[in-house]
C-alpha cells in the first residue's frame, strides 16, 4: 500500500493529523497538473495553478468525510475537483453582477482584451455531464485528460484500462464532445 493510500484510509478513519500528512506527498504532483491545465487556457485567465491547487485540495479534505479508495479515487476526485472550480470561475465570469457582458481593457497598452471563451468551457462541462450518464469511464477519461491535465498513459493506470483502450475511449470521446457542443452552434 503505499503511503498516499496509507493516509488517505487514515483520514477516513478520522485521523486529523493524516490530512496535514497527506499534502505534502501530493501538492507537487497536483500543481504540475494544475499547472499543465492552466498552460491550455486562454491568455487573461486571473486563477492561477497554485490556487487551483489549493482551493481543490480545500474541497477535497475539508470539513466533509471522504471515503477515499485509494490513490487512484483520491487523483480521480481532484480532476474533478478541478475542473468544477474552472467551470465555476467561467460562470462567475460570465454572470452580470461580475461584468460578464463588458470586455476588459488593458491598461498597459490601452487596448481592448480579447473575451476569454468562457461559453466554450461551459457548453464542454453540459456535453461532459451527458457522456457521464452515456458512459461514465469516458467521462472520467476526459476530466483526467482536460481538466486534469494527464497524459494518456495516467489516465489509463489510473482508471485501470489498457493504453489501447484508453487510446480508443479518448477519440470516441472527443469526436462525441465536439459534436455535441457544435449542435448550439
Amino acid at each position: 500500500m503505499s503511503d498516499v493510500t496509507q493516509i488517505l484510509t487514515a483520514i477516513e478513519q478520522g485521523d486529523v493529523k493524516a490530512a496535514n500528512q497527506l499534502l505534502p506527498l501530493v501538492y507537487e504532483e497536483l500543481r504540475r497538473l494544475a499547472a499543465q491545465k492552466m498552460s491550455r487556457e486562454s491568455p487573461g485567465q486571473t486563477l492561477q495553478a497554485t490556487a487551483l491547487v489549493h482551493e481543490a485540495y480545500i474541497r477535497l479534505v475539508g470539513s466533509e468525510t471522504q471515503n477515499w479508495k485509494g490513490r487512484t479515487h483520491f487523483f480521480t476526485a481532484a480532476a474533478e475537483a478541478m475542473r468544477r472550480i474552472l467551470i465555476d470561475n467561467a460562470r462567475r465570469k460570465n454572470s452580470l453582477k461580475h461584468g460578464g457582458g463588458n470586455q476588459k481593457a488593458d491598461i498597459d497598452n490601452a487596448e481592448l482584451a480579447i473575451k476569454e471563451p468562457s461559453e466554450d468551457i461551459i457548453a464542454l462541462d453540459e456535453a461532459l455531464a451527458k457522456l457521464a450518464v452515456e458512459d461514465p469511464v469516458k467521462a472520467n477519461l476526459v476530466k483526467l485528460r482536460y481538466f486534469a491535465g494527464l497524459t494518456i498513459e495516467q489516465a489509463a493506470d489510473i482508471l485501470g484500462i489498457s493504453r489501447a483502450t484508453a487510446d480508443r475511449y479518448w477519440s470516441y470521446s472527443r469526436v462525441w464532445l465536439f459534436h455535441e457542443t457544435s449542435k448550439g452552434a
